[in-house]
């Protein structure tokens, strides 16, 4: 969807109601997955890795529930920034409160598992303190306009446009990021999507594939001294939302050489959580791009070798 569409499509719903872009945004969703095959083989991909054994049908049919309520959300922005009554269900979100507050603070891990956008602006009615960190891609202009709504909000916000140097550099405000956590805020970051070059990965393991996350968050989260919490906001229907927080989790490395595998870990407990939410609320997958790598190797069952001990039957 073009800039130019997208806020004909916001005009008109100050005039007729989110209904219009709702309406819209179905048959743009239709249109992708019948004239994209690019992204629906992805989609199926995902949900044969999910549910494997459960044959190809299960796997359509969620891609294309995936597609529509994908679309949906475009409505759901404009209802929430408007102020339309919204109900919402929490689960672990005293999680979030505990680490919200003067002197403590929490790295945010959203995905686009559920919609980081409709989670923020929810959080921001509940009256905590959120700072996004995320990187705006160029030619997306959807997404720039999305993300100056957000602003609008009171969200603050920052960006990094793509092509910028590792999510946790100057780039991205690191200092910046310090101070709003010290103030009782909490910082938000993408724990599943890779945004910019020279941007550092970790590899975990996902649906027994490799995939490839960002290291920033988790990076950052260690030098900051501050808990990890990863969180989902997840539409159930028009104006029905489900909060999902897990208990934060700290990164610890013991000395210098331990911090690259305490970044492993923490980036593998946020697979494993991405891979727990998946499978319970499958069609809010909103990945369209490639993210499953190859599969990942299996343990040998036979122990190895001790150098120097004689082969059996030698």
């Amino acid at each position: 969807m073009s800039g130019a569409i997208y806020r004909l499509l916001t005009a008109a719903a100050r005039v007729l109601g989110p209904w219009i872009v709702a309406f819209f945004a179905w048959w743009v969703a239709a249109g992708y997955f019948l004239f994209r095959p690019a992204r629906r083989r992805e989609s199926l991909r995902f949900y044969r890795a999910l549910f494997p054994g459960q044959g190809r049908l299960r796997a359509w049919g969620l891609t294309w529930r995936q597609f529509q309520r994908f679309a949906g959300l475009f409505a759901d922005r404009l209802r929430l920034a408007r102020g339309d009554p919204a109900e919402s269900s929490e689960e672990g979100f005293q999680h979030l409160l505990e680490s919200a507050g003067p002197g403590r603070g929490a790295v945010l891990l959203m995905s686009h598992l559920g919609s980081w956008e409709v989670a923020a602006l929810l959080l921001r009615k509940k009256a905590l303190r959120l700072m996004l960190f995320m990187g705006a891609r160029e030619r997306e202009q959807v997404e720039r306009q999305q993300k100056a709504a957000l602003a609008a909000e009171g969200l603050e916000l920052v960006v990094a446009e793509e092509g910028a140097t590792d999510g946790t550099g100057a780039a991205l405000g690191t200092l910046e990021g310090l101070r709003f956590m010290r103030a009782g805020g909490l910082v938000s970051m993408a724990g599943d999507r890779l945004w910019g070059l020279g941007q550092r990965v970790v590899e975990v393991r996902f649906l027994g594939r490799r995939v490839r996350l960002p290291a920033g968050p988790h990076l950052f989260a260690l030098a900051a001294g501050v808990p990890v919490v990863t969180f989902f906001g997840l539409r159930l229907g028009r104006g029905r939302y489900h909060l999902v927080a897990f208990p934060p989790r700290r990164i610890v490395a013991n000395g210098r050489a331990d911090r690259w595998a305490a970044v492993e870990r923490s980036a593998q407990e946020y697979a494993d959580r991405l891979a727990e939410v998946a499978r319970r609320y499958p069609s809010h997958w909103f990945h369209f791009e490639p993210f499953l790598g190859e599969p990942w190797p299996e343990p040998s069952a036979e122990p190895p070798l001790r150098e120097g001990a004689p082969e059996e039957g030698g």
